[in-house]
């Protein structure tokens, strides 16, 4: 009969749970470097010749056109109101936005990685035997002679038969959430809300 304690000792655990859990970090990882990537290509414009390509180039902003209604300096009450005596005029603005301030920045966490593994061995043994025996014999005498005759068969069949079924199934439940954004980023955009500027031509 198969050794089951022995077969399930010889399995290789740190691969069954070890493997999904250095995927995971890897994933994290590749997540947190993604977000790194995303802000530098996406928030910076592209560094000059002259400077370290890992070095990002300034920040990037996006200008919004409009026209705006403001109240006319040149108003003069005590002259009719006309096409160019009016109490409003308008004007055009550009606004400058940054870019970063305007996109959801990718923040990847995963929250939670469950691991099932199972392993199912059974182990079924059957034997079987049969013995056959068959045998003669004759015997003859005349006078002081004797004539004697004999036969014997024998004949045994056996066998074994073994059969372990092993079932292994692996399950894994991966639950990642959009983390909250770090403490000193969400301060960097902040900061960078403050800079929006609004020009009047």
């Amino acid at each position: 009969m198969a050794n089951l304690v022995q077969e399930l000792n010889s399995l290789d655990f740190s691969v069954y749970i070890g493997g999904p859990l250095q995927a995971a970090v890897k994933a994290q990882h590749d997540a947190s470097i993604s977000q790194v990537n995303f802000i530098k290509e996406v928030g910076f414009v592209s560094p000059d010749e002259d400077e370290d390509e890992d070095e990002p180039g300034g920040l990037r902003y996006v200008d919004f056109k409009y026209k705006k209604t403001v109240p006319n300096p040149d108003f003069d009450p005590d002259i009719a109101v006309s096409t160019s005596n009016t109490p409003f005029t308008n004007t055009d603005v550009t606004l400058q936005v940054p870019f970063l301030s305007m996109l959801t920045i990718p923040s990847l966490r995963i929250d939670e990685l469950t691991i099932d593994f199972n392993a199912k061995l059974n182990s079924v043994e059957t034997q079987a035997a049969s013995s056959e025996f068959s045998g003669s014999a004759s015997i003859s005498a005349k006078f002081w002679k004797v004539k004697f005759n004999a036969s014997a068969s024998y004949k045994k069949t056996s066998s074994s038969t073994s059969t372990t079924e092993r079932t292994y199934t692996l399950g894994v439940h991966v639950r990642a959430v959009n983390d909250e954004l770090p403490a000193g980023l969400a301060r960097v955009l902040d900061m960078l809300e403050d800079n929006i500027s609004a020009t009047t031509n």
